[in-house]
C-alpha cells in the first residue's frame, strides 16, 4: 500500500513538473498558450503569427530539453540502483568505477583533437566511459572478494583517467578549447536538440528494459554471491550484464548533457528508502524520481534571474550534505 501511494505521488509530481518546466523560464508561457499549442499540434494545424514565437520556444527548445532531463535523470538513477545492488552498498554509484572520469577524458579528446560538435563529444564521452568500466572490471574481477577488488580497481581507473583528463586540460588551448571542456564537466542541458533526445532514448530505454527483464537476478545478488549461486544464478555473468547495461545508460545520459553529479547516488538511495529493496518496483520508481529530480533542478537553474548556471553546481550542493547525512546515519547504526 505504501509503495502504491509512492508511485501515485511521483506520477502526479511528474505531470506537474513537466507542465511547470514547459511554462517556466526566461520566456514565460501561459497555461492557456501551452494548451492551445498542444491542441494545434495534435490536430496537425499550424499556429498563427501570434503563436509563432511560443511554438518555436515550446517545440524546438523547451520540449527536447524537458525530455532530455527526464531521460538523463532516469538513466543516472537506474544506473545508481543497479550499481548499488551489484555492489551491495547504498553509497556506491557508477562514478566509483570510472564512468565520470572516463567520459571527461573522452570529451576532452574530442574537443582538443577532433571537433567541438555535439556528435563527436557525445560519441567519445560515451565510448571512454564504457572503456573505463571495462578496464575496472578486467582489473578487479579476481580475488576472494570481487566486490572489494572492483571498488579498488575503480579507484585505480578513475585516478588514471582523472590524471589523463588533467593533462589534456593542461595542453588545451586556454581560449578555444579549455572553456568548452570545463563547462562540459559541469553539466548542462542548454544545447540539447531533438537528435540528442533520439539517441539517448534508444540507448536508455533499451538498457532499462534489459535491466528490468533480469531484475529477479539482481534481487538474488543483493543477498550475497553464495546465496545467489545456491539459487541458480550465474553471479559472474549476471554481474557483467548489469554492470554493462548500467554503464551504457549512464554513459548515454552523461554524454548528452555533460557530467551531472550526485543524481545517481541521491535518487537511488532515496528510492530504496521510499519503495523498498525489490528491484521490480525500485527500478521504475527510481527512473521516475530521477527524471522529476533532474527536471526540477534544470528548471530552477535556467530560471535564475542572473542567467543559467551549470546544473552540477546545484546537484552537488544537494548531494554533498545528503551524503554526509547518510554517513552519519550509517555510523549511528553501526554504534547501535
Amino acid at each position: 500500500m505504501k509503495s502504491n501511494s509512492a508511485f501515485l505521488t511521483i506520477a502526479i509530481l511528474l505531470i506537474v513538473s513537466v507542465v511547470f518546466a514547459l511554462t517556466t523560464g526566461q520566456y514565460q508561457m501561459e497555461l492557456t498558450t501551452l494548451a492551445k499549442l498542444t491542441a494545434l499540434k495534435l490536430s496537425g494545424q499550424q499556429p498563427g503569427d501570434e503563436l509563432a514565437m511560443p511554438a518555436m520556444v515550446l517545440w524546438s527548445v523547451r520540449l527536447p530539453r524537458v525530455l532530455m532531463a527526464l531521460l538523463a535523470g532516469a538513466a543516472l538513477s537506474v544506473g545508481g540502483v543497479v550499481f548499488q545492488g551489484v555492489m551491495r552498498n547504498p553509497l556506491v554509484s557508477p562514478s566509483f568505477l570510472g564512468v565520470t572520469h572516463g567520459a571527461i577524458f573522452g570529451a576532452s579528446i574530442a574537443i582538443i583533437f577532433f571537433s567541438k560538435s555535439a556528435f563527436f563529444v557525445e560519441s567519445f564521452a560515451f565510448f571512454w566511459a564504457v572503456v573505463a568500466v571495462v578496464l575496472a572490471y578486467a582489473i578487479g574481477n579476481r580475488g576472494l572478494n570481487p566486490i572489494t577488488t572492483l571498488v579498488i580497481a575503480g579507484v585505480i581507473v578513475s585516478t588514471f583517467f582523472m590524471a589523463a583528463g588533467s593533462f589534456l586540460k593542461y595542453i588545451a588551448d586556454p581560449y578555444e578549447q579549455l572553456p568548452g571542456i570545463v563547462f562540459w564537466t559541469m553539466g548542462g542541458l542548454n544545447n540539447v536538440l531533438w537528435a540528442h533526445v533520439t539517441r539517448a532514448f534508444v540507448i536508455v530505454s533499451s538498457g532499462i528494459a534489459v535491466i528490468c527483464l533480469f531484475r529477479g537476478r539482481l534481487n538474488l545478488m543483493a543477498l550475497g554471491d553464495e546465496e545467489a549461486l545456491s539459487m541458480g544464478v550465474n553471479v559472474k555473468w549476471a554481474r557483467v550484464l548489469f554492470m554493462l547495461f548500467g554503464t551504457l545508460i549512464v554513459a548515454a545520459g552523461s554524454s548528452s548533457c555533460g557530467i551531472i553529479m550526485w543524481v545517481d547516488l541521491i535518487v537511488a538511495h532515496m528510492s530504496r528508502l521510499l519503495i523498498g529493496p525489490d528491484h521490480g518496483r525500485l527500478i521504475p520508481f527510481a527512473a521516475l524520481l530521477g527524471g522529476v529530480f533532474l527536471l526540477l533542478t534544470d528548471t530552477i537553474v535556467r530560471s535564475m534571474p542572473g542567467g543559467e548556471i551549470p546544473i552540477s553546481i546545484v546537484t552537488s550542493f544537494i548531494g554533498a550534505p545528503l551524503l554526509g547525512y547518510l554517513l552519519l546515519k550509517q555510523n549511528h547504526e553501526w554504534k547501535g
